[in-house]
């Protein structure tokens, strides 16, 4: 009876049931758009991370564990020094620049392209390696956002470039520059933001992470093995990162409180007259409160599956239309973002719910 006096109350109101479930749903596809976004964004760079083959990473003194913003203050001859010790094999030096060019925020490698391929070697699905400094190597995720072809220009950081090859995605970057050609672009010559090395054994990490901090001047330097450095690479270690979550569940929850009371609210004001019928039957103060809860869960439950439905169909779109973007939304916030729609609505329906069970039945009856 109850769960039939929901529907009809609901059905009753079309309008405003709609505006409570577009509202939920804009609250559940905020929190999993934005958040799929960064977290997106964070494990692809991770994946990339590990896909350049290292063992270890040196990174200067004072750096960010995020290795576009680091910028380049380390001299490249410390390369030859690591080089040098008992057990490396390869050491590869890399300048990594930002840019946005072409509406893409990225990490553009200058590399070493001879040590950087002893790391692991490039798959060339198109084209071949640099022929001149003005060649550029990208993957196949840029190729086919960008619809470039081999030989086709691009320009970047203001200077045109032609691609040489197009190679498999996930070795660090997206673009890859002859690392000369983007020092001199960058103005910072013979210097490079990141060292990657490669031990003689997986079983002598730890021997190479120590001899490289054992030679003089380098104990101010982070060095990290890159199971260390990946593992570092999550939201809690991003600056920022978390307290950004945080403001974009207020705020998304805010939206479903607030939509939830008043829809609500002027709900228990209309029905004053039915719910002074309801208590003159008997009806308690926890039936009207559970009744109103219940049309509240429901409509919240509604906006959840529109919610999901939305960022689902989001995501799909995003990745046809922007390759390079990575959206990922994944079950746990799935379950978080389902969570606290409900609490949220809950928490908005609780006054209106409260007034209603409050009501005397006389005055409701009187009610016009």
């Amino acid at each position: 009876m109850m769960n039939k006096l929901i529907v009809s109350n609901l059905a009753h109101r079309p309008v405003r049931s709609f505006i409570s479930i577009a509202a939920i749903a804009l609250e559940v596809t905020l929190i999993l758009l934005i958040v799929g976004f960064s977290l997106g964004m964070l494990n692809d760079s991770r994946a990339r991370q590990a896909g350049i083959g290292a063992d270890v990473i040196v990174l200067p003194p004072g750096s960010s564990n995020i290795v576009g913003l680091t910028g380049a203050p380390m001299p490249v001859k410390i390369g030859e020094i690591i080089a040098k010790q008992p057990h490396v094999t390869v050491v590869s030096p890399v300048l990594i620049q930002v840019s946005t060019s072409g509406g893409h925020l990225q990490n553009l490698f200058g590399i070493d392209l001879t040590t950087f391929q002893q790391l692991r070697p490039f798959t060339f699905l198109k084209g071949g390696s640099f022929q001149g400094p003005d060649d550029i190597l990208v993957d196949d995720v840029y190729a086919d956002s960008d619809h470039a072809r081999v030989g086709d220009t691009v320009n970047l950081l203001n200077h045109t470039f032609r691609i040489a090859g197009v190679v498999t995605h996930g070795q660090g970057a997206r673009v890859f520059f002859q690392i000369t050609t983007l020092q001199e672009l960058a103005g910072a010559p013979q210097r490079a933001s990141a060292f990657y090395v490669k031990a003689d054994s997986p079983s002598n990490v730890g021997l190479v992470m120590s001899e490289i901090q054992n030679i003089r001047n380098m104990g101010s330097y982070k060095v990290y093995s890159m199971h260390e450095y990946l593992s570092m690479l999550t939201p809690e270690n991003i600056p920022m990162l978390s307290t950004f979550f945080r403001i974009v569940i207020g705020i998304a929850v805010t939206i479903g409180f607030i939509v939830i009371f008043q829809a609500m609210y002027a709900a228990v004001m209309e029905r004053t007259r039915e719910i002074g019928i309801l208590k003159s039957l008997g009806a308690s103060k926890f039936y009207i409160v559970n009744a109103i809860l219940r049309e509240t869960t429901l409509l919240a439950i509604g906006g959840i599956v529109f919610g999901l439905m939305i960022s689902f169909v989001a995501e799909t779109a995003i990745r046809h239309r922007w390759p390079s973007v990575p959206v990922q939304i994944d079950g746990g916030w799935i379950l978080n973002a389902t969570v606290l729609a409900i609490v949220g609505s809950l928490l908005g329906a609780i006054y209106p719910a409260l007034k209603a069970a409050h009501k005397d039945p006389i005055d409701a009856l009187a009610y016009e």
